[in-house]
């Protein structure tokens, strides 16, 4: 059986970056920039926009 066409991944979406970040690159994003406090939950982060 074929794959729908609307499966397969295109030449576009494959070199696209990524729009979401994972908890632990968020937390990883935010010491760089020096936002991140020891001791701090890891729930309820703010959200935060990946590098250019």
């Amino acid at each position: 059986m074929s794959q729908h066409a609307s499966f397969k991944k295109s030449a576009a979406s494959a070199s696209a970056s990524q729009t979401v970040l994972k908890r632990y690159d968020r937390i990883a994003l935010m010491k760089k920039r020096g936002q991140w406090k020891e001791g701090r939950s890891v729930l309820g982060l703010p959200k935060t926009k990946p590098e250019a």
